[in-house]
């Protein structure tokens, strides 16, 4: 488990990042290589997906959340390890309160560590021009941020040991951080040698000076004073001279500090605290112990999502299952229904049929309740509570949702040709694990050719054997299907020309498009009273 673990992402923290850890922490994977592409990630709004979830503590925390979202997890074993620890959160109240407190004291001391790895120190006369530049040698940076590790160590020694594999993984690799060379550094003492930096273990019996993160260093100057007091005693011409400059002696020593400060303060900065840091930057064991913090504060994010939502959630059955599988019972969009006591939930099964249809009038909630299976089933990858009452799902090995993209036209094709070579390369990517909406079909052409086209489309993606979800206004089309016995007919459900945002059984055969006109204000009434300058 442990080896998978580490092996599914690269760490959020990398030794050449020029910036701390933040959101957004990665990007979809290119186009064929991961489970949504870039053009589904906007269309189903990960990153407002992201601000409803996002319940973290920490800054690491909420960039391992983002990550998780784009790059969403394809192991049903790792998923079922993630639902086991919010599991044994829920159960293990002292668990879930040790981890809370850990987090916490994270917190306070996260930005300090950033400040320490990112930031350029600018001495006593810079002027900071951003957030990186800091006044000062980094002695402040380097004790708190080095204390960010430290303090995590020893609350993560003090934590209940957690019985889910999941859980007990994360917990041990942050203790296992006191075994590590970054640790030992972070601790202390360090000692500067002619080549590099060395712990007292490696030191040995090298000449080394001993890093003391302080512009008062208290044996150097014990020893200057020492031998100045020596040679006062034994030189007399020094003696006269001390004895001459006693009363102004103390306009001396503010010259001599402006000396001191910058030359101590250089050295530390320039030959200890700068090679540290970078020391601690490259670290795998830094590396990894911070992404071990981020993936229990994601946890406890999923448990505060839970507890914010307002509505009924679930840890879905997760099945690696070929065909793809969904199942939800009273299913609400996680971005929507989040604080809404009136969202209306809606049930689906896309299980034996492999085609399913949405139709109904604009403004009914046919888009909002695709992107809530699309959503959801992102959720479920990514070992989250699911904003249903009960839920089941195969894990996808892709998430598409194709809509008209009419500002991406290709060359001489128009707006079909464009889709077309859209569907084209979904098709192509698509396996019998793979989830596929589709806002409208075959746009841009005659009816008689998009019912030929559109139903080759779907005979393909059916024989495929993928879950395919089509939002369409061509009811012929659904009805030619449905005679054939092939496919789910839904409908989103009108009273009185209003939507109720249910989900029913059937086929919508109605347009709104004049109760859509009226209320814009561009009806036929509303055209004629324009053209007469009403």
């Amino acid at each position: 488990m442990k080896t998978l673990m580490n092996a599914i992402y690269p760490t959020i923290l990398q030794s050449d990042a020029a910036e701390p850890p933040g959101v957004p922490a990665a990007i979809p994977a290119g186009w064929g290589d991961g489970i949504i592409d870039d053009g589904t990630f906007r269309t189903i709004e990960v990153d407002k997906l992201f601000g409803a979830m996002d319940h973290a503590t920490t800054r690491i925390g909420a960039a391992t959340l983002y990550r998780s979202l784009a790059r969403p997890l394809t192991s049903a074993e790792l998923i079922r390890a993630k639902q086991d620890a919010l599991r044994e959160l829920e159960s293990d109240g002292r668990l879930r309160e040790s981890l809370e407190n850990l987090l916490q004291q994270a917190k306070k001391l996260e930005g300090d560590f950033y400040d320490l790895l990112f930031g350029s120190f600018l001495g006593l006369l810079g002027s900071p021009a951003h957030k990186l530049e800091i006044e000062g040698y980094g002695y402040e940076q380097y004790k708190k941020g080095t204390r960010l590790m430290l303090e995590l160590v020893d609350n993560a020694q003090n934590l209940p040991t957690p019985e889910s594999e999941y859980l007990r993984i994360l917990v041990e690799d942050i203790r296992g951080f006191a075994a590590t060379r970054a640790y030992a550094l972070m601790k202390g003492p360090v000692y500067r040698t002619e080549k590099d930096i060395k712990t007292r273990a490696e030191k040995g019996f090298i000449p080394a000076v001993k890093f003391r993160p302080s512009l008062f260093k208290p044996v150097g100057l014990t020893v200057a004073v020492a031998l100045l007091i020596l040679a006062m005693q034994f030189v007399p011409l020094l003696l006269e001279m001390a004895a001459s400059i006693a009363p102004v002696f103390w306009l001396f020593l503010l010259p001599l500090g402006f000396v001191y400060i910058p030359i101590v303060g250089g050295f530390d900065r320039d030959s200890c605290i700068y090679p540290l840091r970078n020391i601690f930057k490259r670290s795998k064991d830094v590396q990894n112990t911070l992404d071990s913090l981020g993936k229990l504060d994601e946890l406890l994010s999923f448990r505060r999502f839970k507890e914010a939502f307002g509505h009924a959630v679930a840890l879905p059955q997760i099945a690696e299952a070929a065909p793809h599988r969904l199942a939800v019972k009273s299913v609400r969009n996680p971005i929507l229904a989040k604080g809404n006591a009136d969202y209306v939930p809606n049930d689906i099964a896309l299980k034996e049929q492999r085609l399913t249809f949405i139709t109904g009038p604009n403004s009914g909630g046919k888009t909002a309740f695709c992107k809530t299976l699309a959503q959801t089933q992102l959720l479920a990858q990514v070992g989250c509570y699911v904003p249903a009452e009960q839920a089941e799902a195969s894990v996808a090995d892709r998430i598409f949702y194709q809509v008209p993209e009419i500002s991406h036209l290709a060359d001489g094709e128009g707006r079909f040709g464009t889709e077309l070579k859209r569907t084209k390369e979904i098709f192509l990517a698509t396996t019998a694990k793979s989830l596929v909406i589709m806002d409208e079909l075959s746009e841009g052409t005659t009816q008689e050719e998009k019912m030929a086209i559109s139903i080759d489309i779907l005979d393909g993606f059916r024989q495929k054997g993928n879950s395919t979800v089509l939002i369409t206004h061509n009811h012929q089309l659904v009805e030619h299907l449905q005679n054939e016995r092939i496919g789910l007919a839904r409908q989103v459900e009108f009273k009185n020309e209003n939507p109720t945002y249910r989900l029913i059984e059937g086929i919508s055969r109605v347009s709104h498009a004049d109760r859509v006109a009226k209320k814009i204000g561009f009806s036929k009434d509303d055209i004629a009273r324009l053209l007469q300058g009403g």
